[in-house]
């Protein structure tokens, strides 16, 4: 990969800028933004490069403004990397704002690999980056702070025993084959196909109905297990015995490798599932949360349970938001299992304080973060108004006189407005659900569509800020 800050422009590139093309105002704020943070381009650019032994040799690849340009802009808009591909390839001012100009769009899998080479730690020192230029401009002071928590899904079906049984099974006898199409003549055990059986015996357990589930569920959760625990032991032999074996040709030993340690990965997460399987099914345990795996793709997935009556329950991350006065999205943190709220609430003060340098005036949050320890937080950290209401118990006197104050019904009333942020969140930046493989992308995606909503509301900010100095004149 060989990165250039700066590619020498064409004749059709200095044609393009005669022409003077109206970029839309919002990306042409954007993009004035983004060009002045030249840490920003630095920080991208050492995350492309991280690993490579050379990377200013071999073909032209994303440079850093491009790769940062058009994952903004993907998130902006909230398309797929096809969709991206083809609506910078057919617009002249989208070329324009990625920095391709006239030259040819790579496919969308040359955006996949720039995209999957940014780390959280970058994508979280660029929010804290923007979130200080609006400070420095102006557009922020950080005089108020309001907090909640939100659940984004990851990619994975509804969870059932049988279901990830049946999983593990046909993944573990798909990377076989494909191991044993890549060296028809490897020295392996002999590996036996049990993908059918398993599917049948997982459609009859999801096809029970309750009350034969008393009497036919057991046998037949049984020989799944059987099945899988099979398939699993079979599998980790065929993979220690190709691991073993030598191979004259590099490459195809490197690829016989990767599948070996692919097949030894999917097999302990498929032994967790039968270990849970046995101790629910077979032995009548009650098996604990924080001992399931409810994905064999997607391990790092969290069971949540908020109380809601369309959704009891959800797979995926708890994310913790915090939000300024003026919509920007300060801090956010994607969080392991499911922690109650009040915990959080002293974390975000104290990153808040590092952030601007001064505590907020006023801390708002839903009845979910209310705990002494929470407000005695505020009181310590200097916040002039606290506005977390009382959940449960008698309240005294002087609580009840605060909670029925006009300034604490005005914070609750703030403290509303970021429930429409996570709406347009969902529905927008496209943080409902992260398509993404692995707990680190899970991490960047969601800090790339609080960097898209805070470039948004810069821009929407700037503009403002522009037309009342031309009333004003």
């Amino acid at each position: 990969m060989r990165l250039s800050g700066c590619p020498q422009p064409s004749f059709a590139d200095l044609e393009l800028q005669h022409q003077h093309l109206a970029v839309d105002e919002v990306l042409e704020q954007i993009g004035t933004i983004l060009d002045q943070q030249a840490e920003v381009i630095e920080m991208v650019r050492q995350d492309l490069v991280r690993d490579l032994r050379r990377p200013h040799t071999g073909r032209d690849g994303l440079t850093a403004a491009q790769t940062l340009r058009a994952y903004v802009l993907q998130r902006v808009k909230n398309w797929d990397l096809r969709e991206l591909r083809e609506r910078t390839a057919d617009g002249l001012t989208l070329r324009v704002f990625t920095h391709f100009f006239s030259a040819p769009v790579p496919r969308h899998t040359a955006f996949h690999r720039a995209f999957s080479r940014l780390r959280p730690e970058t994508v979280r020192a660029i929010n804290a980056i923007v979130v200080r230029w609006a400070v420095a401009q102006g557009l922020e002071d950080g005089t108020k702070l309001r907090g909640d928590t939100t659940v984004v899904e990851t990619n994975i079906h509804f969870p059932t025993d049988s279901g990830l049984l049946w999983d593990g099974v046909r993944v573990i006898t798909r990377l076989v084959g494909r191991l044993q199409a890549l060296r028809p003549g490897l020295p392996i055990p002999p590996f036996a196909n049990r993908t059918r059986s398993a599917r049948r015996r997982m459609q009859e357990i999801q096809r029970l109905t309750p009350r034969q589930r008393e009497d036919h569920q057991v046998p037949k959760y049984r020989a799944l297990i059987t099945i899988a625990t099979e398939v699993i032991r079979t599998g980790r032999e065929v993979a220690t015995a190709a691991m073993a074996a030598s191979c004259p040709d590099l490459m195809t030993a490197v690829q016989v490798d990767a599948l070996a340690k692919e097949i030894l990965e999917y097999g302990e997460r498929t032994e967790r599932v039968v270990n849970q399987a046995r101790r629910r099914v077979l032995q009548g345990e009650t098996v604990p949360t924080e001992d399931k795996i409810f994905s064999i793709f997607e391990p790092h997935t969290d069971l949540i349970k908020r109380g809601k009556a369309q959704r009891p329950v959800e797979f995926g991350h708890k994310v913790l938001l915090s939000e300024s006065g003026r919509g920007l999205i300060t801090e956010y943190r994607v969080l392991d299992g499911n922690p109650t709220d009040d915990r959080h609430v002293e974390p975000s003060l104290k990153y808040h304080l590092e952030l601007f340098g001064v505590p907020p005036e006023l801390s708002a949050h839903d009845r979910g973060f209310y705990s002494l320890e929470a407000v005695k937080a505020c009181e310590a950290a200097g916040v002039a108004m606290e506005c977390i209401p009382q959940r449960g118990g008698r309240k005294t006197a002087e609580r009840a006189a605060h909670e029925k104050s006009r300034a604490f019904r005005r914070g609750q009333r703030f403290r509303a407005g970021i429930e429409g942020r996570i709406s347009v969140l969902m529905r927008g930046r496209g943080m409902r659900r992260c398509l993404l493989h692995g707990r680190e992308r899970f991490e960047v995606f969601v800090g790339l569509a609080a960097l898209a909503n805070n470039l948004l509301v810069l821009a929407e900010l700037i503009t403002r800020r522009a037309a009342r100095r031309r009333r004003a004149a």
